[in-house]
């Protein structure tokens, strides 16, 4: 499981670890941020498990040759530098 997703597997590593030693040492805040990143990680693994909706590409609508020759060509004029 780690090798597959090693960053929320991290996560809870890191998460467990501050409940752990925020509950050992009556550190409420500590222990709610422990509580609050492992349920973060394991949301986002269970979030990464989900299938994704397959999202049909468009069609592409090219223009056809006797359209592009209505449009005007573009000129570079250039300009003096003044000093």
């Amino acid at each position: 499981m780690y090798r597959k997703e090693p960053i929320p597997s991290f996560l809870v590593t890191i998460g467990l670890v501050n409940a752990i030693i925020g509950g050992l040492n009556d550190r409420t805040g500590l222990f709610s941020l422990g509580l609050a990143t492992v349920g973060g990680a394991i949301l986002w693994r269970w979030r990464l498990q989900q299938p994704t909706a397959q999202i049909p590409p468009k069609s592409q609508i090219y223009l056809s040759a006797a359209s592009s020759d209505s449009v005007p060509t573009l000129k570079k004029t250039k300009r003096k530098r003044s000093i």
